[in-house]
């Protein structure tokens, strides 16, 4: 899975694709510890964006995290997109107080990632997290981490699941990721729910007296079906996909449905997606247990076929930028 990953991240640069993201889960068989895949990933590309989606910060030491991320912010000049959050639900029953970190009050340890998140974002601003020795450093001297990276603090995402949390990631002034799901079920379609946390969160942005172009993305399926083996695998969805309604951590949420259609309808019903739309990111999630041969050919299809109608960019024309707030 890990060379593979990185096999993929090669191709897709080369296609024109903006980013490459890894889902990080721990006690389970995917890339839990991403920093090392990230570094590959970044070190044998040249434009494509590398990230996470999302890192569990409840399982994080926030100063190692804060030298880590400045590293591979600095190697990858500036390409990186690191998604943190809570964390999804998983597996292990508070798996991360196995890693050392107690204390929480909180049985999902949501205090818990939420204080250490505070601690990194300190580290990284550059701020002194530890009192220095004076007979080395002199008297009253406190000691940031170090490498340092200017840039890092612009490419920090939060992972909203909730529109609470995407005003708190607007007031933090970071910018926002959003996954396949929200944690609330009023009733409305999904992509009209996730458009609310957007506008939410880009006014709690504006209003907290930030002027950057914060970023926002979302994740959804999308398979166009342009051969035979497309049609094999996921043909049936295109008719029978749909929101759903779950429970997921305590709560009722929503689920965005699998785009699977011929490139035609895939662009209409994208366009009528309004948090695709609203968004300047589309992340696809993609079944990379069936090989980078097959991922880059969903890739190419939605590139050549889909993308371009939506408005997309090639890595080749720069960076993907936010819109002003």
């Amino acid at each position: 899975m890990l060379r593979q990953t990185i096999e993929i991240a090669q191709g897709a640069d080369e296609i024109g694709v903006n980013g490459a993201y890894v889902r990080v889960h721990h006690f389970a068989r995917q890339s839990a510890s991403p920093m090392p895949l990230l570094s590959a990933m970044a070190a044998t590309t040249t434009r494509i964006e590398v990230g996470t989606g999302v890192i569990d910060m409840r399982y994080e030491n926030p100063l190692y995290f804060a030298e880590e991320a400045a590293a591979l912010d600095l190697i990858a000049d500036g390409r990186i997109a690191l998604g943190i959050s809570r964390g999804s639900p998983e597996t292990a029953l508070r798996g991360y107080e196995a890693f050392g970190y107690t204390g929480s009050e909180d049985p999902r340890g949501a205090d818990l990632a939420r204080d250490k998140f505070d601690l990194f974002l300190e580290a990284i601003n550059g701020a002194g997290v530890v009192q220095g020795d004076p007979r080395q450093v002199g008297e009253g001297r406190y000691l940031a981490v170090e490498p340092r990276s200017e840039t890092l603090r612009d490419h920090i995402w939060w992972g909203s699941g909730s529109r609470a949390t995407a005003e708190e990631t607007g007031r933090k002034g970071l910018n926002l990721m959003s996954s396949t799901l929200v944690t609330e079920a009023t009733g409305q379609p999904f992509h009209e729910l996730q458009r609310e946390q957007i506008d939410l969160y880009r006014a709690a942005y504006k209003e907290a007296g930030h002027t950057g172009a914060p970023r926002v993305s979302v994740s959804r399926s999308v398979f166009p079906l342009v051969t035979d083996q497309d049609r094999a695998y996921f043909g049936l969805r295109s008719a029978e996909s749909g929101d759903q309604i779950g429970v997921i951590d305590g709560h009722r949420s929503t689920f965005g449905k699998t785009y699977a259609d011929e490139p035609d309808a895939l662009i209409e019903q994208l366009k009528n997606d309004e948090a695709v739309m609203a968004a300047d990111t589309l992340m696809i999630t993609i079944p990379n247990q069936l090989g980078p041969e097959y991922n880059l050919h969903v890739l190419q299809a939605f590139a050549e076929h889909v993308a371009p109608a939506l408005g997309w960019r090639p890595n080749t024309e720069g960076p993907v930028t936010g819109d002003p707030v």
